[in-house]
């Protein structure tokens, strides 16, 4: 027995049956940062890893680990929490702020898997990072640090969770030449992958560089597998293996473009291996060896090992236990999310179920890839750059680099696992398309879906009511079906009455909706935009400046807007004016040397580089900026 707590639980009968009154598991989880499941377990033959097949040979394979964002932050906040970010208000990278009192709060009500297993008696480390997309103010590890480790418990008779976060496979380790040659100077010639075999995706220009570069996620690949060798060995040298439960998984997709950072499967999909030891059988989900086409969300993690510690899982989480006792039924779909990416928005959202996907994009007048320094700044966009200029590119090359998307679309996963062939106007599939639509709508209003609020209006709120917008929301509930109506809609006027709504992010997206379309607006449509310039709101005012632009309206109000929307204190708000900027070098030109002194001293790192940018086409230039 492990611990006094555990003899008091098991005493009052809290821990089921009789034949479940064995210690409770170790758990490690061993998390890797962006790759798909290029392992040799998954049948890749290019991949180098022995220790990885061992565990899988033994363990159970998962077919259908899906994360719930294709970005580390929010996918981990999913992890952490349990509990979908676009709920949580915590849905868009690195939604936490220093210069602002409201910091992607969460409600202390929400309590975080660590806390839970603690209270139940766990020694928890975490090794070491954390990157939960919000202002952690609370602690919730034993340690969580480069040396934390589960051999810190005070005595062997105390379980442990235990994390150790692996970043040999970011993306970084790719682009940086210096750096992956750094992480990888102990594997041997003889392991390291042959540029030549490397059988190169057709939406990537098939070049010497892009072989290099896909080369090298091999080699990390490879090299994390010797270092998951040593953490499993160490388990091993302290007889803890056959006490222990291993999860080993990825926080999303490969770090290169059209994986991190999108909804296709090359961004969400993720190896997940689990080995359950013998003495633990009673979790089996299937004969050891085996592969598990079970589809599981990040937001199942949290429940799960909370389960398997035989505490209670908290109400407010969303996810679902996928292991012991109290397993709910078996997923039909996972939901799938993206809002803002660094300095870019492209709100998207997803439905997934075994066979199929649907995918809904709120903001189809965007390209597919936006200009954003980190990707931007790799070699492979320096690639796919060089080949769209020289017309090299093949069709599913082509499809990345569209100026717009299409409102939604549907892929077959299982005869189109790529995802090239969007059948969303097949009327073949229309009642699939109809079915997942509604599905993804039902989803959206029963987890109150707040990423369809502006991230400025959504940080106002919760400043002014002291609240997370978690909590408030769920007191304010009338609004969010005009919300859902409004952001979907393209009937012009449906959108001319929404310009009038009382709520502010109905509001906004009246004028957003106007916005995307396509036929030039009519002249009482556009009369209501111009009274808009004058909304008590200025995210409202800013929003239908960006909609008269794109019907070709212009004005010095609309200037005097968007001047005033780079000054104001709210970050997001700026934000959100260098965007309309961006896109508009007319009225970018007229407000030059305020956008340079805003890029000499607005602390926000996203206003700065997009109107960097800006400035950069507008001039021909090619400054660089943090």
């Amino acid at each position: 027995m492990k611990g006094s707590i555990f003899a008091l639980i098991l005493f009052l009968g809290l821990n089921g049956c009789q034949e479940n009154l064995s210690s409770p598991p170790n758990i490690l989880w061993i998390t890797v940062e962006d790759i798909s499941p290029n392992l040799g377990c998954y049948g890749d033959p290019l991949a180098h890893t022995p220790t990885l097949d061992a565990l899988a040979s033994k363990g159970f394979l998962y077919n259908n680990a899906i994360a719930n964002a294709p970005v580390c932050a929010p996918a981990r906040n999913a992890i952490i929490t349990g509990m979908y970010p676009s709920s949580l208000g915590t849905l868009h990278m690195r939604s936490f702020s220093s210069s602002m009192k409201s910091t992607g709060r969460i409600p202390k009500e929400v309590k975080l898997y660590p806390e839970i297993l603690r209270n139940t008696g766990y020694y928890c480390t975490n090794n070491s990072k954390e990157d939960y997309n919000f202002d952690l103010k609370r602690e919730i590890w034993d340690e969580s640090s480069k040396t934390a480790h589960w051999k810190n418990r005070p005595d062997k008779d105390t379980p442990f969770f235990s994390v150790f976060n692996l970043i040999l496979t970011h993306e970084s380790c790719i682009n940086d030449k210096e750096k992956h040659e750094r992480l990888t100077q102990e594997l041997p010639q003889h392991l390291r992958t042959d540029p030549a075999k490397i059988v190169v995706p057709p939406y990537y220009p098939d070049t010497s560089e892009t072989r290099t570069l896909l080369a090298r996620h091999y080699d990390n690949i490879a090299t994390m597998d010797t270092v998951v060798k040593k953490i499993l060995d160490e388990l091993k040298a302290a007889g803890e293996s056959e006490n222990t439960i291993v999860f080993f998984y990825s926080d999303h997709g490969t770090g290169l473009p059209r994986h991190k950072r999108w909804l296709f499967d090359t961004g969400v999909k993720v190896p997940f291996i689990l080995y359950i030891p013998q003495q633990f059988k009673e979790l089996y989900p299937a004969q050891p060896g085996s592969e598990v086409n079970q589809l599981i969300s990040f937001i199942d993690l949290a429940p799960t090992v909370i389960e398997l510690a035989r505490a209670e899982i908290p109400e407010t989480m969303q996810g679902q236990a996928f292991l012991g006792e109290n397993q709910k039924p078996e997923r039909e779909y996972v939901y799938l999310a993206r809002g803002r990416m660094d300095e870019r928005y492209d709100i998207q959202r997803g439905v997934r179920s075994k066979q199929y996907k649907y995918l809904r994009y709120y903001e189809p007048k965007k390209p597919f890839i936006q200009y954003m320094n980190t990707p931007e700044g790799g070699p492979m966009m320096t690639e796919l750059r060089k080949a769209e200029k020289a017309g090299l590119l093949k069709p599913e090359g082509q499809q990345l680099i569209a100026t717009t998307k299409p409102i939604e679309s549907l892929f077959d996963l299982q005869s189109d696992p790529m995802e090239f062939n969007d059948l969303a106007n097949d009327p073949n599939m229309k009642e699939v398309l109809t079915q997942l639509r509604s599905v993804h709508d039902q989803w959206m209003k029963k987890v109150l879906d707040v990423g369809l609020i502006p991230e400025a209006i959504m940080r106002n709120w919760e400043d002014k009511n002291d609240q997370s917008i978690y909590k408030w929301i769920r007191t304010q509930e009338d609004f969010y079906d005009d919300l859902l109506l409004m952001s979907s809609t393209a009937d012009e006027n449906i959108l001319f009455e929404g310009l009038n709504h009382d709520n502010e992010a109905v509001r906004y997206w009246a004028g957003q909706g106007l916005y995307n379309l396509d036929e030039k607006i009519g002249i009482n449509t556009a009369d209501r935009l111009k009274q808009k310039l004058d909304d008590s709101v200025i995210n409202i005012s800013i929003s239908a400046a960006r909609a008269l632009l794109k019907h070709e309206f212009s004005s010095k109000k609309l200037e005097e807007i968007l001047s005033l929307g780079l000054e104001v204190e709210n970050e997001w708000t700026r934000l959100q004016t260098a965007l309309v900027l961006d896109d508009f070098q007319s009225v970018l030109r007229g407000l030059e040397n305020q956008a340079q002194n805003q890029i000499n001293t607005d602390p926000n790192k996203y206003v700065v580089r997009v109107l960097n940018h800006g400035l950069n086409l507008l001039n021909g230039t090619s400054n660089k900026v943090r």
